[in-house]
């Protein structure tokens, strides 16, 4: 491999972070571990008020989410960037989402209709932007698509993003 060649490789496999000097992988993924909502809810609630699984959480048996994976394509890479994102549901696709949880070609399923729940950094607020659920194979986490609209994450969704973006959101998030 050339010297510009693994210029290139590195550049788009880490960054040098400019807080510590250091030469870092480049995290394709970052994922919130719950919806926002939950951790607006007092740590001695939480056992009596909610229900949270790695997948879904409920709240008061009366809101709803699922976690799921909102994708970025990456311009020029065939892996997309992922925010690990909560939307909620309807009680009904709920209901739906867990009868089908293990059932092979669930993910002929219709989209669900839910809202992100989740806050993101480093973009206008993104609580209650309109989404459709997507499952898909069982063993994957489903997809969020976000409603097509002006607003930056999801112009990032539908048109991509470059590495240069990728490597802005990781230094942003894990060394701001």
């Amino acid at each position: 491999m050339s010297t510009d060649e693994q210029e290139f490789d590195q550049k788009a496999t880490g960054f040098h972070c400019a807080t510590c000097g250091m030469w870092h992988d480049l995290p394709m993924e970052f994922g919130a571990n719950a919806p926002t909502i939950y951790n607006n809810i007092p740590e001695d609630e939480r056992e009596s008020r909610c229900e949270l699984t790695e997948d879904l959480c409920v709240i008061d048996d009366e809101f709803f989410f699922i976690r799921g994976c909102l994708e970025l394509p990456v311009i020029g890479n065939d892996e997309p960037f992922i925010w690990g994102v909560w939307a909620s549901l309807s009680n009904d696709s709920l209901k739906r989402c867990h009868e089908i949880w293990e059932q092979e070609g669930r993910e002929s399923e219709p989209p669900f209709f839910g809202w992100l729940s989740t806050s993101l950094p480093l973009y206008p607020e993104t609580m209650s932007l309109k989404t459709q659920i997507h499952t898909r194979p069982v063993g994957q986490r489903p997809f969020v698509e976000l409603e097509a609209t002006d607003h930056p994450l999801s112009i990032e969704q539908r048109d991509g993003v470059t590495m240069d973006r990728v490597r802005e959101i990781a230094e942003e998030l894990l060394y701001p």
